[in-house]
């Protein structure tokens, strides 16, 4: 297949750390940058090497020269803008969490299957080959008993909630959150594992009584039990602790780092790290890279499933917790 040219929409850090990684991946580059502001768009097109800068939508997603659609704005805007690249002819890469709502992922994965286009989350963790050890691990430490996520990372916009701002980030009318944000890898991490769960109550620390800026998610299987906590209002040690019958995995820096994985039974303690590479996001964008461009849609489509599983499991759990956004319903 020929070299994939990407279009961004979006400007944050997590795009300047996946632009970063197309820089240096073959088969793949960055074509044009959508902006609302020109400066903004002109300053990350020049980073990376593109050399369209557009700041009407319906042009950009008119170029011709775009094969893939790579989108990484404030939650809420995930659906329309994903629905809008599809319906324009373009692949899409949707960055996580995919859309607030099951029913908008799926319409989406029927639109996408209709128009014979890839359409894929962007969660670096079930690319990292750290991930695969974890996996295959399981079967080392026996029955599952209990599963113990915690990803805390205090944030400096927290700072800037208390001072009577209202960041992205924290803002409900973008689906902003905690769990839609740092713990959504921990749930995310724990269906890829152990599939959908069998119940998922979420018990979030609301600020203003509107959005949640720490929470517990505790997810019941049918024979064990799964915490994940996700604070950007404290610190914490990152985490991610599978404990059996026979042993216990520990994964240091938790569901998003995966930075090595400790297999401990009764006879054996080993710690495995396939991953030379500390860039995580390095992984993805080769993973992805290589999966579109050799056309493997059985390996993308159980990438949708997983994450129609874990998008259901969020919006059932947030839900119930109160925590309500734009056009729930």
């Amino acid at each position: 297949m020929k070299e994939l040219r990407i279009g961004s929409i979006g400007s944050g850090v997590i795009v300047h750390s996946v632009l970063e990684n197309v820089a240096r991946t073959e088969g793949i580059r960055l074509e044009a940058v959508y902006s609302r502001s020109e400066e903004k768009g002109r300053a990350l097109a020049d980073k990376f090497g593109a050399k369209k800068v557009y700041t009407d939508m319906d042009a950009f997603l008119s170029d011709p020269d775009l094969d893939i659609v790579y989108i990484a704005t404030p939650n809420l805007l995930h659906y329309a803008q994903t629905r809008k690249a599809l319906e324009a002819g373009k692949h899409v890469i949707c960055e996580k969490p995919f859309c607030t709502m099951v029913s908008q992922a799926r319409e989406l994965v029927r639109l996408a299957e209709e128009k014979h286009l890839i359409l894929v989350e962007a969660v670096p963790t079930s690319f990292l080959p750290n991930y695969r050890v974890l996996r295959d691990a399981l079967k080392k430490i026996g029955r599952v008993k209990l599963v113990l996520a915690n990803y805390s990372q205090f944030s400096s916009r927290y700072v800037s909630l208390l001072a009577g701002e209202l960041p992205n980030i924290f803002n409900p009318d973008l689906a902003g959150g905690c769990l839609m944000d740092i713990n959504y890898y921990n749930v995310y991490l724990t269906v890829a594992l152990f599939g959908k769960p069998q119940s998922a109550v979420y018990h979030p620390n609301l600020y203003m009584g509107k959005i949640d800026t720490s929470g517990v998610m505790l997810m019941q299987y049918d024979s064990f039990a799964a915490s994940c906590v996700g604070a950007k209002d404290a610190w914490g040690v990152n985490a991610y602790q599978i404990e059996g019958e026979q042993g216990y995995l520990y994964v240091k820096d938790g569901s998003n780092g995966l930075a090595e994985v400790r297999i401990v039974t009764r006879d054996s303690d080993e710690t495995v790290n396939e991953q030379p590479v500390p860039d995580r996001w390095f992984y993805e964008v080769q993973a992805l890279t290589k999966l579109i461009r050799d056309g493997d849609r059985e390996a993308l489509h159980s990438r949708l499933e997983l994450m129609l599983q874990v998008v259901e499991t969020v919006e059932n759990a947030r839900k119930n917790a109160g925590i309500l956004f734009p056009g729930d319903v």
